[in-house]
């Protein structure tokens, strides 16, 4: 049966079930006998084995990956690589793993009954992906019903010891769900293991609002990645699905949802790479726009020196871009004080940026003469020039520049 005949089976449920808030768990409910789980053949066929405590149960999916895999535009051996670069570099970065090796990071991601928080959204998915010393190997910890999240977080949690956890909005969505639920069944279960963060969800929003409409997972691996899905399961139908599959308990539809969660998972390992090799300069193919962001990143992170090769290097060209570059790059030269350089890229800015970056640099240059330059003669020409360029449809900036042009006449004149 093709998946839309599959989701077509399922719109019955698709205002009933997606709306129903899932039972807070219950750790001392009973459980099938082992072995005899539904369709158990089923999801063996499928690499999916039981896991029992006591008196419950959940499921677990392993699947490994050669390091030669390739997931869009990397192998899962490029990691490797990124990991070995920030170890290698001397930057100070959110997303920089130095001091780690590749199998202390796990690439993380749930599925749960909806995005809402609280203790009614459910997951039902633990899925993550780690680096064991020769391959890639993916886990899914599957909550076979409501109730039973001793057994899914106890299999969960006695596997995870590692440094560095990696998602996609995971800091606003992921991690708080699974503190949230696991803090119903903590007295049941080890406690969550402190480790640091990245969020891939904000660097892509950094470094790609310029070019994609929106940052979506899926969008980012089409447009950044070049990695496509084929035949997948919208990830809003997943509550659905899992109801569907708690009231059946065929595996059918789960098995389309592992499958989703584990294009999720292994699309982070692609990103993390190439956001690594973009933010070292690795990356060839880079373009001049997510250059530029990249080096607004590292000024607004404090790394100066980062900040000002990343720019130095654009500035170096003509187009739209290089003028950016030169205008940030001078705003790193007044840092440093260095008030003729910055003097000179801000010139270069009048003469070939566009008209909004034009009145910038303008102030700045009026600021830079006035206060560092004494030169009250150029001081009022770059303020001129700026009133001459703004449009009058800001009042306030124009009430700015003539107030500043006022003051400097009469400084000039009290000479």
């Amino acid at each position: 049966m093709s998946i839309k005949n599959k989701l077509n089976r399922l719109k019955p449920h698709l205002k009933t079930e997606s709306d129903k808030l899932a039972p807070e768990p219950q750790p001392s409910r009973s459980v099938v006998e082992r072995g005899d789980i539904p369709f158990l053949n089923i999801w063996k066929e499928n690499g999916v084995s039981p896991y029992y405590t006591d008196k419950d149960y959940c499921l677990i999916r392993e699947v490994t990956f050669p390091l030669e895999t390739l997931h869009g535009k990397y192998r899962f051996a490029d990691y490797l690589l990124a990991i070995d670069a920030w170890n290698n570099s001397s930057l100070k970065h959110p997303l920089s793993a130095k001091g780690h090796q590749p199998d202390e990071l796990f690439f993380f991601d749930t599925e749960t009954t909806g995005l809402g928080g609280g203790t009614g959204n459910t997951i039902f998915l633990l899925g993550y992906a780690s680096f064991n010393g020769k391959e890639i190997v993916l886990k899914q910890h599957i909550l076979p019903q409501p109730g039973s999240e001793v057994p899914l977080y106890m299999s969960f949690l006695e596997n995870i010891d590692y440094a560095k956890m990696v998602t996609y909005n995971g800091k606003a969505f992921d991690w708080p769900q699974v503190k949230t639920r696991h803090t119903l069944i903590r007295e049941h279960v080890p406690k969550l293991p402190p480790f640091g963060h990245f969020d891939l969800y904000h660097a892509a929003r950094r470094i790609w609002k310029h070019r994609l409409e929106s940052v979506k997972l899926s969008t980012v691996e089409k447009e950044i990645l070049a990695f496509e899905r084929k035949d997948d399961i919208p990830g809003f139908l997943a509550p659905m699905i899992y109801f569907d599959f708690v009231e059946r308990k065929h595996p059918e539809g789960m098995i389309g949802i592992l499958q989703h969660n584990e294009k999720d998972i292994l699309s982070l390992i692609s990103l993390y790479t190439h956001l690594t090799f973009q933010l070292l300069g690795i990356d060839q193919t880079q373009t001049g726009k997510e250059t530029f962001e990249v080096g607004r990143w590292y000024s607004y992170l404090g790394e100066t020196e980062a900040a000002e090769i990343v720019f130095s290097k654009l500035s170096e060209g003509n187009d739209a871009e290089a003028v950016k570059a030169k205008h940030a790059l001078a705003f790193q030269l007044k840092k440093k004080r260095n008030w003729k350089a910055a003097a000179t890229l801000w010139e270069e800015v009048v003469s070939k940026g566009d008209l909004l970056i034009q009145i910038d640099a303008c102030i700045e240059l009026a600021k830079l003469f006035e206060h560092h330059c004494k030169s009250f003669e150029k001081a009022i020409f770059y303020t001129e020039r700026a009133l001459d360029i703004h449009s009058r449809e800001n009042e306030r900036l124009h009430d700015e520049l003539l107030k500043r042009f006022n003051r400097l006449k009469r400084k000039q004149r009290n000479i």
